[in-house]
C-alpha cells in the first residue's frame, strides 16, 4: 500500500480517488494469471488491469520479489509490486 494511504486526510479535505492518483483507469476483469519468478509459478486471479498495471490476488499472503513476471491470458508482463494489502497486489507494468 502507498504511504500516502495511511495517512490521515485533513478535515473538510478529500482524498483523491485510486484512479485519479494512477492517471490510467483501469478496467474490472476476472482472470486467472500466473506470478513468475526464479523457478516458481504461483496462480493468481487478476481483478483489474490496463495498459500500465493490474491488481491482483493471490490465495495466501506469501512473499513475493518486487519484480517478477505476470502472466495474463499467456501472454507474460514483466512489473514490479507498487503496494500491497494482505492478499491483494498493486502491480505496475515495466
Amino acid at each position: 500500500m502507498a504511504d500516502d494511504d495511511m495517512k490521515p486526510t485533513p478535515m473538510g479535505a478529500q482524498r483523491p480517488s485510486t484512479e485519479e492518483r494512477r492517471g490510467i483507469l483501469r478496467r474490472r476483469v476476472l482472470k486467472t494469471g500466473i506470478i513468475q519468478f526464479g523457478s516458481e509459478a504461483i496462480p493468481c486471479t487478476v481483478r483489474n488491469v490496463s495498459g500500465a498495471g493490474a491488481s491482483i490476488e493471490v490465495n495466501s499472503p506469501l512473499w513475493f520479489p518486487d519484480r517478477f513476471v505476470l502472466k495474463i491470458d499467456g501472454e507474460p508482463r514483466a512489473c514490479r509490486i507498487v503496494w500491497k494489502k494482505e492478499r491483494r497486489l498493486g502491480v505496475e507494468f515495466e
